[in-house]
């Protein structure tokens, strides 16, 4: 942790609230893409993007360092509300929230890329779901090992083991969505 993070969230412990504003503009993108990449949906990501936010700082003084970094703690809200979310959500969708659709939409292309997000979503459901999420966290989101192991409560070894055999079985069953899986974190995002 960076030491004016340090100094940010000390601050915000303290009472001043008005400094939650710089963590929240350092980590509100990843934590959108971490959230859109697991319901996307864009109104969706949004909508609990914010809910994130606002419970960590209603209990901003349940951080304490010692036990882990500052963006675990936010993944680990973000996750379970992630988790409340799917939990508690309507089984029924209209389908103008399925679509997403904006001013500049490409139909063709977006329809390809759900196609695609579909199937690589169907092979990661085969997954266990503490696997399914080392294997986004690394691959999507990008986070270190040693992040995710913080975030899901786990050591640096077993997630790292997860995710070689995940990604091991992944490239044995199919390449292309193996390579799906790596690329589509580049795919643009709704919005």
């Amino acid at each position: 942790m960076q030491i004016s993070e340090q100094k940010t969230i000390r601050r915000c412990q303290q009472g001043q609230l008005n400094e939650f504003g710089q963590l929240y503009d350092r980590y509100a993108e990843p934590i959108y893409r971490f959230i859109y990449y697991r319901t996307h949906h864009q109104p969706t990501a949004e909508d609990l993007t914010s809910s994130t936010f606002l419970k960590a700082l209603e209990h901003f003084n349940n951080f304490d360092a010692g036990r882990g970094t500052f963006s675990a703690w936010l993944y680990r809200i973000a996750r379970n509300t992630i988790t409340d979310y799917y939990r508690t959500r309507k089984e029924t969708v209209d389908i103008e929230d399925v679509w997403d659709l904006g001013t500049s939409t490409d139909l063709p292309r977006d329809l390809d890329l759900r196609h695609q997000l579909k199937q690589v979503s169907q092979y990661l459901a085969l997954f266990p779901a503490r696997d399914r999420d080392i294997i986004l966290m690394r691959v999507w989101d990008e986070l270190s090992y040693r992040e995710i192991s913080e975030i899901i409560n786990c050591t640096e070894a077993s997630c790292k083991m997860a995710f070689s055999r995940a990604i091991k079985k992944l490239r044995a069953q199919s390449t292309s969505l193996y390579l799906l899986l790596m690329l589509f974190k580049y795919a643009p995002l709704a919005g």
